[in-house]
């Protein structure tokens, strides 16, 4: 069994999944959309996914968490969860590019973006589901959409004149299918991308 979170978006999204031969079948997934609730309701959600799922945090094999590129605060309530998780259950943890958890496996040409304020966007580029370009932060107008779609939520997806799929925040799925399950965890490696708007004193020269 596998838990699995994402922070980076405003949607707070937890749940359960197994990998078989067929693909990844989620067990339960609950998403509560709120940028500014990632503290108060990721465990919940959490602890819903586990019971929805009928199982128990003993069963839990590994979890999968979505790295970003987010904001600071958001990445680091994701993050930090499910680092305890993996301490508290003496499991592995994998980080992900969360923009590859948002349209897994599309296939033909694919432009993930999410919101990343400042009139700016996160965004990668994909081909059949493979990442070809990105992550990076960027003005919309300074990406290039290319002729496949686009996906993501969709105040951002609407700035591209291409297709756009239904796909608008990380899924349960989309973080499973993006782990390398083929190699040992590594550190985990918050996607900031820019530096946070918060300053220390020595930064603005007040020290």
């Amino acid at each position: 069994m596998i838990l699995a979170i994402d922070t980076a978006t405003p949607a707070v999204t937890a749940g359960i999944a197994r990998r078989t031969a067929a693909g990844v079948e989620v067990l339960a997934e609950r998403i509560t959309v709120d940028a500014r609730a990632h503290a108060e309701q990721l465990t919940p959600n959490v602890i819903a996914a586990v019971a929805d799922a009928g199982v128990t945090f003993a069963d839990l094999e590994a979890v999968v968490v979505g790295c970003g590129p987010g904001p600071f605060t958001g990445l680091r309530v994701g993050m930090a969860t499910a680092a305890a998780y993996g301490q508290a259950l003496g499991i592995p943890v994998y980080g992900v590019c969360s923009l590859d958890a948002i349209a897994p496996a599309t296939p033909g040409e694919l432009l993930v973006v999410t919101d990343a304020r400042r009139r700016e966007v996160y965004w990668a580029r994909y081909r059949d589901g493979v990442r070809v370009d990105g992550p990076a932060v960027s003005a919309a107008a300074d990406v290039e959409p290319g002729s496949g779609s686009v996906a993501g939520p969709a105040a951002q997806a609407a700035l591209f004149p291409v297709p756009s799929l239904a796909v608008e925040y990380p899924t349960v799925t989309g973080l499973v299918t993006a782990a390398d399950w083929g190699r040992p965890p590594a550190a985990l490696v918050p996607l900031y991308l820019r530096r946070p708007d918060a300053k220390t004193l020595a930064e603005r020269g007040l020290s």
